[in-house]
């Protein structure tokens, strides 16, 4: 095919987006109300799975350390700690620093003298995978020279629960829209090349080929898929952010609480809508070819 026979393919199939306006604007609505559902549910999973992340790497394990350890004896142990898989952020706390940190939060008269010090030394640390939690802990408790090991073990359960439940619903939320989605665009676009099918009929009898039909077709699904994937994209940006400033406006506690951790939309923004054109373009396309197809056969 010729250089100038190519760009004038290219300029009939844009222009046929506009020369058939009312198919053009319900195959972008369709497709951007499609994409707003599955971004939102992704930007719901996203921000769930952030917050859990963050309520879960707050949770600390603490070890006592037998009060007859020396020194060496100490520092062997901090060495068996740092050898352990599954564990971070390790910080060896000092029974004089635990006295001197519990008498300046005792009211007048309740704190405990030097000589009278009822605290082991201990380390505080944290744990990469809170599902091996339990595993970890008695690994921990077999370590010579730890008296005991206190890990919130009940609450590490909660969490994993609830993370697994974000994934595996957030993945079937977005996957059952996904497929709604392809139904509903298909059936859209099914419509468009039908309501062409005369005008596929006469090039075809004319002697044109196969290529020469489609292409104008592809063009036009790209551009579709274009512009439907960059309005989703701008009218979920604003709606988040709109989101955002009404729930800091408010002073939710919940949402003050959790603000740190909402994701900024900039941070994934160019995934997001490098997603959203993917899509545009692989449905309008695909759903194009899948349809003009049928009508090439005469």
């Amino acid at each position: 095919m010729r250089g100038s026979s190519f760009g004038y393919l290219i300029k009939v199939g844009v222009r046929s987006v506009f020369k058939n306006r009312l198919m053009s604007f319900a195959s972008i609505g369709v497709l951007t109300a499609c994409m707003l559902l599955i971004g939102s549910a992704g930007m719901l999973s996203l921000n769930v799975n952030s917050i859990v992340g963050y309520v879960e790497d707050q949770n600390e394990v603490v070890v006592f350390a037998d009060d007859n350890l020396d020194e060496d004896e100490l520092q062997n142990l901090d060495l068996d700690l740092h050898s352990m898989d599954n564990i971070r952020d390790i910080q060896f706390i000092s029974r004089e620093q635990t006295l001197e940190e519990f008498n300046e939060k005792s009211e007048e008269g309740l704190g405990f003298e030097e000589g009278d010090n009822p605290f082991p030394n201990a380390f505080r640390l944290s744990v990469d995978d809170l599902s091996r939690l339990s595993e970890t802990v008695t690994k921990l408790q077999g370590l010579e020279g730890v008296i005991e090991v206190n890990a919130p073990t009940d609450i590490a359960s909660t969490i994993v629960s609830v993370k697994q439940a974000v994934y595996i619903g957030g993945s079937s939320i977005v996957l059952i829209l996904a497929i709604v989605a392809l139904i509903i665009i298909a059936n859209t676009i099914k419509i468009t090349v039908f309501n062409r099918r005369k005008e596929i009929n006469i090039m075809k009898f004319v002697g044109a080929t196969d290529t020469f039909i489609k292409l104008p077709f592809f063009v036009e699904g790209m551009v579709l898929g274009l512009l439907a994937a960059s309005l989703a994209f701008f009218i979920l940006w604003g709606g988040y952010e709109y989101l955002v400033t009404w729930m800091d406006g408010n002073q939710s506690a919940l949402f003050m609480m959790f603000k740190d951790q909402i994701i900024p939309f900039e941070s994934i923004a160019l995934m997001m809508y490098g997603a959203f054109a993917a899509g545009g373009v692989l449905i309008g396309v695909g759903g194009s070819m899948i349809f003009v197809r049928k009508y090439l056969r005469v």
